[in-house]
């Protein structure tokens, strides 16, 4: 076995077969590594012993879940990197500027939770919390504090608690960070990176920490969603090495090589906003191939959407998807397929003993904050014997983006446009010195913001020339994007619960079920629980006694398999 750790194996080829050839590979990991990359008995890396820790240093708090006391052991800020950025004191995200106290590393940090019921308990969940709304960065927040009451039917931080899982705060950098030297260190693929960095964190000191590192639960939504699911799909990629050794991240040792692995259990996502490269031609496709923009009037780029639309079915059909049935996933068939967890969606619901209000009747809804009234002139249900008798689905499309505005075109890729009213995620590309670039070709080449520095206009770059000088930014939209790495040799996550609201307009639906379809067809998983979820809006955590339950059975399963 000593012998065996100066090797490190390289399961990251783009859709090397996880089946016999995975397996024959990966053959060396049973004669001494835990994973690909590197096992948790290898701990040589350059930075681990500034990584070690520091079992002792807690501070006892008493919170209240279901009305019992529940004394918890709370590990503040602890830093899971060696060399952490420095950031500025004034961070600004998602409208709102905020002084930060921890400059040196509150944005690779956790807060760590452990009920003291588990305080010796190395066997039970970790529910790693990421924060990363719209792909921003994420600073260190306290989701338990003393005093604290919690229902655990309705706060999944309670249930986790009361469940007797390690619940941890992590932080990481991400889109609009502004480090100490003026500079924007959060670029991607920085905010997987961190993620992968508290990992390997919690690999490395497994043996000293409640919990096992080996049944990690990542739990995000939206871009915490998107996160998640690139957290959970490429475990132990090597892609990602030199920017852990950048970071002084665990495992890694001073040839560059991995001694830890960064692979996960579970993947809890809610609506993920991902395949960001893609993104805008998927939604573009999505609310305009029944005329949704026009009808609704929300086109004010309408040029626009038809540029990116007719883009749908080349990219559809490159990523050699089946549908629920087997056959290819196109564009022929996936407004069908839509249609379909729709249907499964509102039948889910009846199941579960619940009313969807019939055709003519008054639907309520709660979407951004507001709530507002639509006559129901889509759907046919027979709540009696829990089923859909109709729907019209350009009529249900309609509704969607009424109780919700649609984003303008193109909808991520927006900035430097006069067209859109925001920035999308674009500032999540580019130098370290640029606010943003844009990283799709309609993008880069509509950019119409002179002396951004970025875009056709300023660089006098066609698209096609700007890849062929520089793969930083295809590389970094490549590095956040979960398709790129399912079905591939990196170690996919063997357990999804994926929820997508059925009202969702943030994303296309086309993007989860894409997402949902490729999981079925990895090796690596062993369950995917995916559905739209009825009558929700881009929202997470709405069905915590269903998605703790389905943390619990795929924690016993992982059991029965030694995983």
């Amino acid at each position: 076995m000593t012998m065996l750790k100066k090797y490190t194996l390289n399961c990251t080829t783009p859709r090397f077969a996880k089946g016999v050839l995975a397996l024959a590979a990966c053959s060396v990991i049973a004669l001494g590594l835990a994973a690909c990359g590197g096992g948790d008995d290898a701990a040589v890396g350059v930075n681990d012993a500034a990584l070690k820790f520091d079992a002792a240093k807690y501070t006892t708090i008493n919170v209240t879940v279901d009305g019992t006391k529940v004394p918890v052991r709370w590990y503040p800020e602890v830093c899971y990197v060696a060399k952490p950025t420095e950031m500025a004191a004034t961070q600004t995200a998602l409208g709102q500027t905020v002084t930060i106290s921890n400059t040196k590393c509150g944005y690779q940090s956790m807060n760590i939770f452990v009920p003291e019921s588990a305080a010796s308990d190395q066997k039970t969940g970790i529910y790693f919390a990421v924060n990363n709304a719209g792909w921003m960065h994420s600073y260190i927040k306290a989701s338990v504090k003393d005093g604290a009451t919690f229902d655990s039917s309705a706060s999944n931080v309670g249930a986790a608690l009361k469940a007797g899982y390690v619940y941890i705060d992590v932080a990481t950098r991400s889109r609009n960070v502004v480090g100490a030297d003026g500079k924007y260190p959060g670029k991607s693929p920085s905010v997987v990176v961190d993620a992968k960095a508290a990992v390997r964190y919690l690999r490395l000191n497994d043996s000293l920490m409640p919990g096992s590192a080996k049944r990690i639960v990542v739990n995000g939504t939206s871009g915490g969603g998107g996160l998640s699911s690139i957290l959970g799909s490429s475990g132990n990629s090597a892609d990602y090495y030199s920017y852990l050794a950048e970071a002084g991240a665990a495992g890694i040792d001073a040839s560059g090589k991995s001694t830890l692995a960064d692979d996960v259990l579970a993947i809890n996502a809610y609506c993920p906003i991902t395949d960001l490269g893609n993104a805008d031609i998927l939604y573009e496709w999505m609310f305009n191939v029944l005329g949704t923009r026009v009808t609704v009037s929300q086109n004010p780029n309408p040029a626009g959407s038809a540029e990116l639309m007719a883009k749908f079915a080349d990219y559809q059909k490159s990523l050699n998807l089946k549908n629920s049935a087997g056959a290819a996933l196109t564009a022929d068939n996936m407004l069908d397929e839509v249609k379909a967890e729709v249907i499964r969606s509102a039948e889910t619901y009846m199941a579960a003993g619940k009313t969807i209000p019939n055709l003519g009747e008054v639907m309520t809804y709660t979407s951004q904050g507001q709530t507002g009234q639509y006559t129901n002139d889509w759907l046919t249900v027979d709540n009696a014997a829990g089923k859909v008798l109709s729907i019209d689905m350009t009529k249900y499309l309609k509704f969607v983006v009424t109780q919700a505005k649609l984003k303008n075109a193109p909808s991520f890729d927006q900035s430097g446009m006069a067209i859109t009213a925001s920035s999308g995620e674009s500032s999540l590309f580019g130098t370290t010195a640029q606010v943003y670039s844009n990283f799709t070709d309609y993008g880069w080449t509509h950019n119409d913001k002179a002396g951004d520095g970025t875009g056709l206009d300023d660089t006098k770059q066609t698209w096609a020339q700007f890849l062929a000088a520089s793969t930083l930014v295809t590389t970094q939209v490549k590095l956040v994007n979960p398709m790129n790495y399912i079905g591939s040799a990196a170690k996919t996550a063997p357990y999804w619960y994926v929820r997508h609201g059925s009202r969702d307009r943030d994303t296309a639906f086309v993007v989860s079920v894409n997402l949902a379809r490729a999981l079925k067809a990895d090796a690596d998983v062993s369950d995917l629980n995916y559905r739209l979820a009825w009558d929700q809006p881009h929202a997470g955590n709405y069905d915590v006694p269903e998605a703790m339950a389905w943390i619990a059975k795929t924690l016993k399963d992982a059991d029965a398999k030694g995983l």
